[in-house]
């Protein structure tokens, strides 16, 4: 392909770098990424011990037409093989034996829920019928949108129909307990809250649309190979045109600028020059840390809302286990007491709410023959509330004996492999502003144009991609995220 003779230079390998880089490189410019761990992925990565193999962050994926529109946008056959998960996930509360399917056929779910609430298949028709409006009424006009401003933002928000208003007025929770009587159907309908690093007291009700996304459009997927397989394709891409990457390499400054960056500067001094530069690190807290933008000072960061932290347990298990799914929710019975207390915390959760993967379910190349993987995640406040984890080992052992209870099988006796990663793991490993798992969260003052732009307010050759960025966190976000900087890129340079 002809090149453009432009030179770009993305910081971070993460999803959103890797999707730009693909995008960019094939319309004919030359890429450079700088990567300062010496794998690529960014939080999409991998963890491997004794032959085990784990999803470091990401697990499965919605919306996964966004990888189509990806490779067709680059002019490529999409190399993915991708497992539909049927069903999407299990639940189980603390003291109840039940442990809930979760399809996405509505009469096979109202079956689950037979005997918690009357007449499911209604409201829930009704619920996602009122969350497929509002996803298709917004999708062009807040989503897949770049804005220069935040007039340009309103004035896009104000062409939504008013029939959506009350959606802006309301949390989840609150739209959720007007629609379903069960207080675990409310709770499981909730769990997308946590998909975005939060819990459904705070998220804005118009995240239903996740619920939508879930249910009807597209469903849950898996990757087949483990999903840092997305990675490993993406760079056998980016290989073939030319993409270089360049590892154990971290931005610590920036260099010349003069109305436009020149460079920025690694810790060990060496400066990289480009023409234009995006980077896939936090938005918020690269502007602060590495630009030294006063709006973005530590005291500035610290004052806006942040997603959980991410306390991730790996664990090799000796054994078949009968009683874990692919992916499984392991709640409690407070739900609202317990979601008041997670982000504000000091010390570790009593009875905690977790997460289990078990990828070894649908593909026994993640485990050894007889064993099983088991991917922990339990939120956790970030390291502005709690920044000492020493015990990190106790709230591991806590998770371990319930899990083992809960699914009648002695984990603790049959672990060959365990690695744990506490919020100060995740943010020395990947920049994770106070070990915040998923970025800025997605209160209604930090979405669309009140979310830091992917374009920098001071210099015009220098974008931002990733979750911290427009539209927002979430691997199918990233992809559209990706969409936007190159569009960015393409049509102001």
């Amino acid at each position: 392909m002809k090149s453009s003779g432009k030179n770009v230079l993305i910081i971070g390998s993460g999803l959103g770098s890797l999707a730009s880089a693909l995008r960019l490189a094939s319309k004919g410019y030359k890429v450079r990424i700088l990567e300062k761990d010496s794998q690529a992925g960014g939080r999409l990565n991998q963890y491997k011990e004794n032959g085990f193999t784990f999803d470091l962050g990401p697990s499965f994926m919605s919306m996964t037409f966004e990888f189509d529109e990806l490779f067709r946008d680059c002019g490529i056959k999409n190399p993915l093989k991708m497992i539909k998960l049927d069903p999407l996930y299990r639940v189980q509360f603390r003291g109840n034996s039940k442990v809930y399917n979760i399809y996405t056929d509505l009469n096979k779910l109202s079956e689950e829920f037979n005997d918690l609430e009357p007449d499911f298949y209604g409201k829930a028709v009704k619920y996602l019928d009122k969350a497929s409006e509002f996803y298709h009424d917004t999708e062009n006009k807040v989503i897949r949108k770049n804005f220069d401003n935040l007039f340009d933002y309103i004035i896009s928000i104000s062409s939504v129909p008013l029939k959506h208003l009350p959606y802006l007025k309301k949390n989840l929770w609150k739209l959720l307990d007007q629609t379903f009587d069960s207080e675990e159907v409310k709770v499981i309908f909730s769990l997308v809250a946590f998909f975005l690093g939060s819990t459904p007291f705070k998220t804005p009700s118009v995240y239903s649309l996740l619920n939508y996304t879930e249910f009807r459009h597209n469903g849950y997927w898996a990757v087949e190979g483990g999903m840092y397989k997305i990675v490993e394709l993406l760079l056998a891409e980016l290989d073939k045109l030319g993409v270089e990457i360049i590892y154990n390499t971290e931005i610590s400054g920036i260099g010349n600028f003069n109305g436009n960056v020149e460079s920025f500067t690694d810790k060990n001094g060496k400066s990289w020059n480009a023409d234009m530069f995006i980077v896939n690190a936090d938005a918020a807290s690269f502007r602060g840390q590495v630009l030294k933008r006063k709006d973005f000072s530590e005291k500035k960061l610290d004052a806006m809302e942040w997603s959980l932290a991410p306390f991730t347990v790996y664990l090799g298990i000796k054994g078949k286990i009968n009683n874990l799914y692919h992916h499984n929710y392991f709640l409690g019975n407070d739900f609202s007491g317990y979601a008041g207390k997670i982000f504000t915390s000091s010390v570790i959760p009593s009875k905690p709410y977790y997460y289990v993967n078990m990828s070894s379910y649908s593909d026994r190349n993640c485990a050894p023959e007889g064993c099983e993987n088991i991917f922990i995640l339990c939120p956790v406040p970030d390291l502005r509330f709690k920044n000492n984890w020493n015990d990190k080992e106790v709230l591991a052992g806590e998770i371990i004996k319930d899990l083992s209870e809960r699914i009648s099988f002695d984990l603790e006796s049959n672990i060959i492999v365990k690695k744990i990663l506490s919020p100060d793991d995740w943010e020395s490993k990947f920049n994770l502003y106070r070990g915040s798992g998923l970025g800025l969260s997605h209160g209604m003052m930090q979405v669309g144009g009140f979310r830091p732009s992917n374009k920098d307010e001071k210099f015009s050759n220098l974008f931002y991609v990733g979750a911290s960025t427009v539209p927002g966190t979430g691997l199918p976000m990233v992809l559209i995220s990706s969409k936007l900087v190159t569009e960015r890129v393409l049509n102001e340079h």
